[in-house]
C-alpha cells in the first residue's frame, strides 16, 4: 500500500508537455462548443440543451469547455499514461485485457488487428474501469501509486461532466432529467472506463501502404466518448454529406461524440458519430500520438431497445427494425464488439459491415 508521502513524491515526478499544434491549414470541422459553467445558471440547462440539439442534428461531435478540471490536472493524466506505455513490454503484458473474451479492462498491446494485408494496428491501450468493488484488478505501480488522483479525475468526469450531458439529452427528448442518469449509475456494473492510448508513429512507407488511414471510419460502442485535448491532428469526423473533416484540438476543451447505445435507445435520432484516425501532417509525423479518453457506457443490463419519447414520436422515429426489437443488453453489445475487434478473419480494410450480435451490425467507412 503506497503511503500519502509516496503518492505525493510520485506525483511530483510526473509531468507532461503537449507537442505544438500543426502549422498546416487543414479542413477543420465546424463544431459547436458547450460551456458547462452555464449549466447551473437560471435557464442554463435549457439553453445548453437547445445548443446541443443543433450540434447533434448536424454532425454528432461537439466541444465542451469549463468542465471543472485544470489543464494541469489533465496533463497529469497524460503523464501517467506516458509512464504506463514506457514500461517494459513484459511488465505491461502482465495486465493484458481478456480481449478475445470481450474484456476491455487492462492492457492492449500493439499489432493485434490486421488493418490492411500484412499491416497491423499501431495502438497501445490501457483501460481503467470504474473504481467499484466489482472491477478491482491488478495495475502497474505507476497507476497504483497515483490511484487516488486517477479515481478523483474519473469520478469528476462521471459526476460533473457526463452527468450534465446526460441531463441535457433527456431535456432534448422531453424526458425526466434523470432518465439517462438512471441507466448510467457509477456504482452499477458497466463498461465505463478511463483510457490511456498511444498511437505509435509510422514511417512514410507504412503510411503510403495504408493510404494514410490508421483507423478506418467507425462508431464507438457506448453512449458518449470524451477525448481530452491533445494537439496531434489525426482525428477526422464524417459529415452527413460523406466528407471527412479534421477535429481541431482547441485549448481547454474536451471533444465529445455520440455512440452506438444512444442511437439504439433513440431509434436512430441520436446518431452514433462516424470518425477515423489518419496520419498526422508532416510537422507532426515524427511524434507519437498520446490520448486520454473517457468512455461512457450504459449499465450492463440495460436493454438496447428504442425508448418511448414524445419527441421521437413527433419526429417520426417510431418504426422499429427487427434487429432493434431483439433484447441485446449494453453489456452483451460491448463484449461482442470487443471480441469482434480482435477476431481473426477479414482484415479491417476489406470489411464494410459485420453482424455483431442479435442482428445488430457495425459498419466501417473509407
Amino acid at each position: 500500500m503506497a503511503t500519502a508521502q509516496t503518492i505525493r513524491a510520485s506525483a511530483a515526478a510526473l509531468s507532461y508537455d503537449q507537442v505544438p499544434e500543426t502549422k498546416y491549414e487543414l479542413d477543420w470541422a465546424e463544431l459547436a462548443t458547450l460551456d458547462l459553467s452555464v449549466f447551473d445558471t437560471p435557464g442554463g440547462k435549457q439553453k445548453l440543451a437547445r445548443q446541443l440539439f443543433d450540434a447533434i442534428d448536424k454532425i454528432g461531435f461537439f466541444y465542451i469547455v469549463n468542465f471543472g478540471l485544470s489543464q494541469e490536472a489533465v496533463d497529469r493524466q497524460f503523464a501517467i499514461g506516458k509512464n504506463v506505455f514506457e514500461l517494459p513490454t513484459e511488465e505491461k503484458l502482465k495486465y493484458r485485457a481478456a480481449l478475445e473474451e470481450g474484456g476491455y479492462n487492462g492492457y492492449k498491446p500493439v499489432a493485434l488487428r490486421e488493418i490492411r494485408p500484412g499491416v497491423h494496428d499501431n495502438t497501445e491501450i490501457y483501460n481503467i474501469p470504474k473504481f467499484i468493488p466489482e472491477y478491482e484488478r491488478p495495475h502497474p505501480e505507476v497507476i497504483n501509486s497515483n490511484r487516488e488522483e486517477i479515481e478523483s479525475f474519473a469520478r469528476h468526469i462521471s459526476d460533473e461532466v457526463v452527468g450534465k450531458l446526460l441531463v441535457l439529452l433527456a431535456i432534448i427528448l422531453e424526458l425526466p432529467e434523470n432518465f439517462f442518469l438512471e441507466k448510467h449509475r457509477y456504482d452499477k456494473k458497466s463498461d465505463c472506463h478511463l483510457r490511456y492510448m498511444k498511437y505509435h508513429k509510422r514511417t512514410p512507407e507504412q503510411n503510403q501502404a495504408l493510404e494514410n488511414i490508421w483507423v478506418k471510419g467507425h462508431t464507438d460502442f457506448g453512449s458518449l466518448t470524451l477525448l481530452f485535448r491533445q494537439p496531434v491532428a489525426a482525428l477526422q469526423v464524417r459529415t452527413p454529406e460523406g466528407d471527412w473533416k479534421y477535429v481541431k484540438p482547441y485549448p481547454g476543451s474536451i471533444t465529445v461524440n455520440i455512440a452506438d447505445s444512444l442511437e439504439f435507445l433513440t431509434n436512430g435520432f441520436l446518431k452514433s458519430s462516424i470518425h477515423r484516425v489518419v496520419a498526422p501532417p508532416p510537422d507532426q509525423a515524427n511524434v507519437d500520438r498520446l490520448g486520454v479518453l473517457y468512455f461512457v457506457r450504459p449499465e450492463d443490463d440495460v436493454v438496447l431497445k428504442p425508448i418511448q419519447s414524445a419527441v421521437l414520436e413527433k419526429l417520426g422515429y417510431t418504426k422499429v427494425k427487427d434487429e432493434d426489437a431483439v433484447g441485446v443488453t449494453a453489456g452483451e453489445w460491448v463484449k461482442a464488439r470487443v471480441a469482434k475487434g480482435v477476431s481473426k478473419g477479414k482484415v479491417r480494410s476489406e470489411t464494410n459491415e459485420e453482424t455483431i450480435i442479435g442482428g445488430k451490425k457495425a459498419k466501417y467507412y473509407d
